[in-house]
């Protein structure tokens, strides 16, 4: 069977599994994990791309991050490129360290992203990489430290995972911690490393009980989220095989776009990304959605990230303007 195609835009949250060639290890000293993680940032800085979660195993790693400007393929072929000839030279070995593709997945945010966060926090726990919650909240080579505010990465967004729970730091805190252990004695979780039907409908039962009463749901495996959220991103993936603009050309577009229509409305653009619900905010957003929408064919994970909320909000804006 021929791959599929990367679905991806600037925005798209992924959940991304790399693994070791033959289940072969990634890493095998505290050297080698530290070149991995500053390869990492330094990209994420470089190429506006997102990190929220990750957590590097000896043997494979998991990363959930929102794609930049330059988008995935090229942020991950430099990152684990970089990474291989580097590991290679110092253990004085040759050939392939990871094992073939990466496995991306888009997902859907308002469904699973506390659940993602959680899942890929917790893999050092599961693994048996750290004893117990309170070796976990100092463990370095995961980013639940990061989130508790107990070891510093500017570059890992906190803030965005943070405001998942809470308005105030210490509140978000607490909150974060404590639903991080409440899912410790899960296990493994095989609905959230992948796509298709069963992830799209909540697990095997519900794909059962759907099939009882005749209904049928749009799935595919590059993608964790509703059938609604499925028919989204393919129909923008293939709306995006026709953009003439380059990627750098359609990104200055839009930013001049927006940033005429917040001087003109009197509305300061940090406050438009910061994801804040005041009245004359929420206007602005909405208005931005629905200019790039029909002016540049934007795909929503684009428009989401400029704007400073997530793709379904954006595409709940869009559907109450086509209802009225």
């Amino acid at each position: 069977m021929p791959r599929q195609a990367r679905l991806d835009a600037p925005g798209t949250l992924h959940h991304v599994i790399v693994r070791g060639i033959e289940k072969g290890r990634i890493v095998a000293n505290d050297t080698d994990r530290e070149d991995f993680v500053s390869r990492m940032a330094d990209l994420a800085s470089k190429t506006g791309t997102r990190i929220y979660a990750w957590a590097l195993m000896s043997n494979h790693a998991h990363i959930l991050l929102s794609s930049g400007a330059a988008g995935l393929p090229k942020f991950m072929r430099r990152l684990l490129t970089g990474y291989a000839v580097s590991y290679n030279h110092r253990h004085s070995r040759h050939g392939h360290l990871f094992q073939n593709r990466y496995k991306s997945i888009v997902c859907e945010e308002d469904v699973y992203f506390k659940e993602l966060i959680r899942y890929i926090h917790l893999n050092p726990l599961r693994a048996g990489l750290v004893k117990d919650m309170t070796e976990l909240d100092r463990y370095r080579w995961c980013g639940h430290a990061v989130v508790l505010g107990r070891v510093k990465n500017e570059w890992q967004d906190r803030d965005h995972v943070l405001r998942w729970f809470g308005e105030k730091e210490g509140e978000a805190n607490r909150r974060y911690r404590r639903y991080v252990e409440e899912g410790s004695g899960q296990g493994r979780r095989p609905d959230l490393v992948g796509g298709g039907l069963i992830r799209s409908m909540g697990g095997w039962s519900q794909v059962v009980s759907m099939r009882r009463l005749g209904l049928k749901e749009q799935s595919d495996e590059r993608i964790l989220g509703s059938g609604d959220f499925v028919n989204q991103v393919v129909k923008e993936a293939d709306r995006a095989l026709s953009y003439q603009f380059s990627g750098r050309e359609r990104g200055e577009r839009i930013k001049r776009y927006i940033d005429e229509l917040c001087q003109k409305k009197g509305v300061n653009i940090e406050e438009l990304r910061s994801g804040s619900r005041r009245p004359e905010v929420s206007r602005i957003r909405r208005q931005v959605a629905i200019g790039l929408v029909q002016t540049y064919g934007t795909p929503l994970a684009e428009i989401a990230r400029h704007v400073g909320v997530s793709t379904s909000a954006i595409s709940k804006v869009l559907s109450r303007v086509k209802k009225h």
